[in-house]
């Protein structure tokens, strides 16, 4: 079932994906498990994709820029290493720009194929339907189903994928309004602008084309536009004055990619009063405001395919806009293209200028980023009829020869998700420990294979059965979206593994409950499973010590958690409360766990005040502060804020305590005052307790237990987080 390239009828062999280095801009074709179908989603086998000349070869470039060159292009980046570097620390930094850029990039978003499976409540596309979406160029894509659109019998694959850009295109046309008889400019005539123009022209526009490029230039007089040469002497606001009869275009939509604000500057100046500009391509935006204020000019940028596209509630839970009051969304922007395709209003067959199998897809980017002229690249796969199965599970690397370290035996471990966190650090500290990494899972399959390959895994699924039902795992480590670490702590408990789940263990107090069920059952069963969950910053060198100091003092103390978290978008994953909890029980829940640990005694009571967290016009608890009061009479606080200033240390734990206090400062440091022999404790870079959450996970696996943090203790902790967050946002209905 390994990777391969039989293609003997009804043999399984890996999947094959077209990847691109963020740090070196190298292209591969790399075994990539075949992605899982999911809720909401179908499963599509690619027929052909198109490459967005555009934007893949932005990508590349960026990817092949030196360090000085990418952060030049990428300034508000630059801006955020230099305030991480702040608070975190040069190494520290350093580490997190290096993973970033190391991660594989799935390039590709013009697809056209035959669906194979459809996920639960997906509704009108079947098994067998061609559909085109915005999956990448790979031989298996899973692809939100409001991101897909039938394709029409009469169009062929290779014209069909060209119906994603021409989406991207009719939504400029659409936010420009034309009216029949307009002059509307088309500035960039590459695939999108050859598009545009074809579309102006169905819609009884006059056009007028500019580029440099002279095939492109006769490409769009075929089409029925006017044109002008950029690289000739001619001045192309005068050319499109002595168009217009001295009145100026309408409109202007530049569909460019490029760094400079010319082409905004020569829009406006080429606009009649109270013209419009539509941005659809990549342009500098140093915009002069006499250039649009002297004409009352209009500019708007356009996004993407159309209205749903990056709303979370319509590409990934599936809500559809209302048609009568979103008349063209991101799909029926699709269909509407192809459904000009069928009629023959529009002619993408004259926009091919190459085509290559899948397997020569690197072949096709050295073209995209050489010096030959290229326009529509179209990558074909075969057409095997699902007669070859693409696994979904696949071979990485070989079993570790690995020596143990200390008494007992090397755990081997089985990793549920492979997101940033669990790839850049979580996955990285497992390694360190020795143990053995037998599989990881991800939902792609792309960030599981890149895990694999950085960290001696030896196995690359899409399957979570893989990882539950193998006998030889000891431990499952749970690193996905909160919304699942409930229901996947239940399931490795009832199949006998040992479980480190990131936070939160839970979202809600059912989930808690069955939880309490499936580790009572598992321990009737035999030997207690360690149950863990990632609270690091208990292990971290400076709470260490400043417990050693704390344990001095038999009195009761006062814990005080200042977290400058910073703001994250309330369409952001975590904020939504079935999917991430909110930002208390979500991020919050790791300084309840650190205040219990310092304080050392039950929890008595909790509450928590939220700072206007309804003047936003939903729900958040992102600037809020919990009080907490202990069985032994002390009291901590947490101010988890998310409207405090990047520049400011994002972690300080204070401990006040017969007369003497800790201070530990965004565990870079920590300060001591009224303690008797103690100076003070620092590291060069910050050190929150990661690797040895991990090791002490491990260490305790390999040794027989017992847990380093006790069931009663993790369930206290959870349960204290939950009725803070609820008493903010409400009971998770």
């Amino acid at each position: 079932m390994w990777s391969g390239i039989d293609r003997r009828r009804g043999c399984v062999i890996a999947m094959k994906q077209v990847l691109q280095s963020l740090k070196t801009g190298v292209t591969e074709l790399a075994d990539v498990p075949c992605p899982a179908v999911a809720r909401g989603r179908l499963l599509v086998r690619t027929r052909a994709t198109l490459l967005s000349s555009g934007t893949e070869r932005m990508l590349v470039d960026f990817g092949r820029a030196g360090w000085i060159e990418k952060a030049r292009q990428q300034p508000d980046k630059v801006r955020q290493v230099l305030d991480k570097v702040s608070t975190d620390g040069l190494l520290a930094t350093a580490e997190a720009v290096r993973r970033k850029l190391y991660q594989p990039v799935a390039l590709g978003y013009c697809n056209a194929g035959v669906v194979v499976e459809v996920g639960a409540g997906v509704h009108g596309l079947a098994v067998g339907d061609r559909v085109v979406s915005n999956g990448n160029h790979a031989e298996m894509v899973s692809v939100p189903q409001n991101l897909c659109a039938r394709i029409p019998d009469s169009v062929p694959d290779e014209q069909a994928a060209f119906a994603v850009l021409g989406a991207i295109a009719l939504q400029g046309v659409r936010l420009v309004r034309p009216t029949l008889g307009e002059t509307v400019v088309v500035t960039g005539l590459g695939l999108i602008g050859l598009l545009t123009v074809q579309l102006l022209r169905a819609h009884g526009c006059k056009v007028v084309g500019l580029d440099f490029d002279r095939t492109r230039l006769s490409l769009a007089n075929g089409f029925g536009a006017s044109t002008v040469d950029l690289t000739s002497d001619t001045d192309p606001v005068g050319a499109v004055t002595a168009m217009t009869g001295g009145r100026g275009a309408d409109a202007v939509i530049i569909t460019a990619s490029t760094q400079s604000s010319e082409p905004v500057h020569q829009a406006a100046a080429m606009c009649r009063k109270r013209g419009r500009v539509v941005l659809v391509g990549v342009a500098g935006l140093e915009l002069s405001r006499a250039d649009f204020y002297e004409k009352e000019l209009s500019f708007q940028v356009s996004c993407s395919y159309g209205p749903g596209r990056y709303d979370p509630e319509y590409e990934d839970k599936g809500h559809d806009y209302p048609i009568g009051f979103v008349r063209w969304t991101a799909q029926r922007n699709f269909e509407a293209v192809l459904d000009m395709l069928a009629e023959q209003r529009i002619d993408v067959a004259k926009l091919i200028s190459h085509r290559f199998a899948v397997a020569d897809a690197q072949q096709a980017y050295e073209l995209v980023v050489g010096a030959v002229p290229s326009l529509g690249i179209v990558l074909g796969f075969a057409d095997d009829d699902g007669a070859v199965v693409r696994s979904r599970t696949i071979k990485v690397n070989a079993p570790p020869t690995r020596t143990p370290l200390g008494s007992g035996t090397v755990p081997a471990i089985g990793l549920i998700g492979a997101g940033n966190y669990s790839g850049g650090v979580l996955i990285p500290a497992l390694a360190r420990t020795g143990a053995r990494l037998k599989a990881v899972a991800s939902a792609g399959g792309v960030s599981g294979v890149h895990a694999a390959r950085q960290n001696g895994i030896e196995l690359a699924t899409t399957d979570l059965e893989t990882i539950l039902t193998d006998p030889e795992i000891d431990a499952v480590v749970i690193a996905t979206r909160h919304d699942s670490h409930g229901s996947l702590t239940v399931r490795a408990l009832d199949a006998g593994k040992h479980v480190f789940v990131e936070k939160p263990l839970a979202l809600t107090r059912h989930e808690l409950d069955e939880i309490a069920v499936a580790y009572d059952s598992a321990r009737a069963r035999g030997r207690p499973p360690i149950l863990m969950v990632g609270f690091n910053r208990r292990f971290s060198p400076f709470t260490v010590e400043a417990l050693r100091l704390r344990r001095a003092v038999s009195e009761p103390i006062s814990v005080i958690a200042t977290v400058n978290a910073g703001a994250i978008p309330l369409s952001h994953w975590t904020q939504d409360r079935a999917v991430g909890g909110g930002r208390l029980l979500g991020e919050a829940c790791h300084f309840v766990d650190l205040a219990r640990h310092l304080v050392g005694a039950p929890v008595a009571g909790v509450l928590s005040v939220a700072l206007g967290c309804k003047s936003r016009g939903v729900l958040a608890d992102d600037r809020a502060t919990i009080v907490i009061k202990f069985d032994d009479g002390s009291v901590a606080t947490v101010h988890y804020l998310a409207n405090g200033h990047s520049s400011f240390p994002k972690e300080r734990i204070e401990i006040f305590c017969a007369g003497r206090i800790l201070q530990i400062d965004n565990f870079r440091r920590l300060r001591g005052w009224g303690w008797r022999g103690f100076r003070g404790l620092r590291r060069w870079r910050q050190d929150k307790g990661q690797d040895a959450c991990v090791d002490a996970f491990v260490t305790a696996i390999r040794n027989g237990g017992p847990s380093p943090i006790g069931f009663e203790e993790l369930m206290e902790v959870s349960r204290t987080t939950l009725e803070a967050a609820e008493s903010v946002l409400g009971p998770l209905s």
